[in-house]
């Protein structure tokens, strides 16, 4: 629920801070008021970025190359045991793109 209305919340504080500086500055410029927009607006960056950051999806690329080096690792013990590397391959290769296809949706 809160992955809705937290962007449009910093959004309209972004909006008016802007219209607030500008009033405050035709108002006589007074440092506190200024001071106060600019702040709650530095707070609305930061609720932002950090929402940003902790509801992103992707991985880094470090995790990405040790889930492939635990699934060749898998791969390279079913070929040991009998199974034909071909087809193993080919499963893999099956289960990554429907994967693939699942987090697009």
């Amino acid at each position: 629920m809160a992955r809705r209305w937290i962007p449009g919340v910093c959004a309209v504080v972004f909006a008016g801070g802007i219209a607030g500086l500008i009033v405050a500055s035709i108002n006589g410029n007074n440092a506190g008021v200024v001071l106060t927009i600019g702040l709650a607006i530095g707070v609305a960056a930061v609720v932002l970025l950090t929402y940003s950051s902790v509801t992103s999806r992707s991985t880094i690329d470090v995790f990405d190359d040790a889930e492939m080096e635990r699934i060749e690792s898998q791969v390279a013990a079913l070929v040991a045991a009998g199974a034909d590397e071909t087809a193993v391959r080919s499963l893999v290769r099956d289960a990554l793109r429907v994967g693939t296809r699942a987090e697009q949706r």
